[in-house]
């Protein structure tokens, strides 16, 4: 359970910051267990990462593009092929998810690319912009 749980992790740090900073990946990496802590999201490190619609028909089908992650359902194959980068976000994984790191994000459990505004994020509590992801907290 350990190495799936690190696997997904991984998967979402080289999806979603391959091209970010040390500190970006590790931040990124902590808004998927600051929402495994949240009683509002799923409860595994996998269960958060693939989160998002899917087709009542199909339950294990995502929607394309309706997905809390966007690599998730994107219809682009979901294979590392930058093994330096697939390396590294292992190693970003491995520490975060072992506790190793500090939380940088304060307990974000949201960001968006700076290049966007998604409306809920006025809902949101600013934390911080690292990199090319600006980092929110959901109060209670």
């Amino acid at each position: 359970m350990l190495d799936t749980a690190l696997i997904c992790l991984a998967t979402n740090i080289y999806f979603e910051a391959r091209n970010q900073s040390t500190i970006g990946q590790v931040a990124v990496a902590q808004v998927v267990m600051n929402r495994v802590a949240d009683d509002r999201f799923p409860n595994t490190v996998c269960e958060v990462v693939t989160q998002g619609q899917t087709y009542s028909w199909k339950p294990d089908l995502p929607i394309k593009n309706r997905c809390q992650f966007s690599w998730w359902c994107d219809g682009k194959s979901d294979k590392p092929t930058d093994m330096q980068a697939w390396d590294n976000a292992r190693l970003m994984a491995s520490g975060v998810y072992l506790g190793r790191l500090d939380d940088l994000v304060d307990g974000a459990t949201h960001y968006h690319a700076t290049y966007v505004m998604p409306e809920w994020s006025e809902t949101k509590q600013y934390i911080v912009r690292i990199d090319d992801h600006v980092f929110y907290r959901w109060e209670r």
